[in-house]
Parts: structure tokens; C-alpha cells; sequence
């Protein structure tokens, strides 16, 4: 599937219902989808909230940003498996989505039901704790 044909809305809605079955059961509402353009071209937007708890997505040609929020503190995908499961975790995003722009919601969808207990139904440490510290460094082989 080329940019050129991929919508934005329709790609994320979709990417939504996949994860839909792991946030739904856990008590969060998905918001309404959201689009505009930008210099980048077309883009939508979608949160899941629950109380002090959301989860912020962002798709263009492939899902992009994808952010936790807890409180007001807020932190990366990324940067949240890293805090919570070092450099060789077992996260699945982000990764390779090949030609499938699905593939990254369900590799969020993997992560979350593997390893969301926190962002779930703990405390947030681990979520505050990126976006307080930061992820782990990896550190220098460099003398």
C-alpha cells in the first residue's frame, strides 16, 4: 500500500478497533477521531481516556506518535517499555509494519496486554518514572 493510498481516518478507525479490544475491557472510552493537514499532509487523531489515564495516537502514513498520559505527565511508547523493560524488553512497538500500516496497532495491542498492567490498573510508577527521569541510557563501549 503506497502513501498516496492510505486515508489517515479510516487507517487509524481501523487501528482503533484493534485496539479497542484491550482498552475497552479496562474501562477506557475512545475519543472522537480527529484529522487535519499539515506540511506533512493528511493526519488523524484519536485519545482513549479513564479517569487520569489516556492514550494519545497519531497516524499519517503509518501510526506515529503514541503517548501515555497520566496526570498531567505524559511519556512515549517508546520511551515507557524502555523504563519499564530495558533495551531487550520483549515490546513489539515500535517495529517493522512491512507494507501492512496496521501491524503497529497490533504491535501496541501486544504490548499493552503483555505489559500494561501499570499504565492499567497500578500506580503509573513506571509511566511517571519515564516521564519524570527519562528512559534508560544505554551505556558507552567507548573508552
Amino acid at each position: 500500500m503506497s502513501e498516496a493510498t492510505i486515508n489517515p481516518i479510516e487507517t487509524l478507525r481501523a487501528g482503533c478497533d484493534i485496539l479497542d479490544e484491550v482498552l475497552l475491557p479496562h474501562g477506557f472510552q475512545r475519543g472522537e477521531i480527529t484529522s487535519g493537514k499539515g506540511s506533512g499532509g493528511h493526519f488523524a487523531m484519536c485519545f482513549y481516556g479513564r479517569a487520569d489515564r489516556r492514550l494519545e495516537l497519531h497516524f499519517r502514513w503509518a501510526l506515529g506518535i503514541v503517548v501515555y498520559h497520566f496526570g498531567t505527565l505524559s511519556a512515549s511508547h517508546e520511551d515507557y517499555m524502555l523504563t519499564m523493560l530495558g533495551f531487550n524488553g520483549g515490546n513489539h512497538y515500535p517495529g517493522f509494519a512491512r507494507n501492512d500500516p496496521l501491524e503497529h496497532f497490533r504491535q501496541v495491542s501486544y504490548d499493552l496486554k503483555n505489559f500494561g498492567d501499570d499504565f492499567f490498573n497500578g500506580d503509573g510508577r513506571s509511566l511517571k518514572r519515564a516521564a519524570v527521569e527519562g528512559p534508560p541510557k544505554r551505556k558507552s563501549r567507548l573508552p
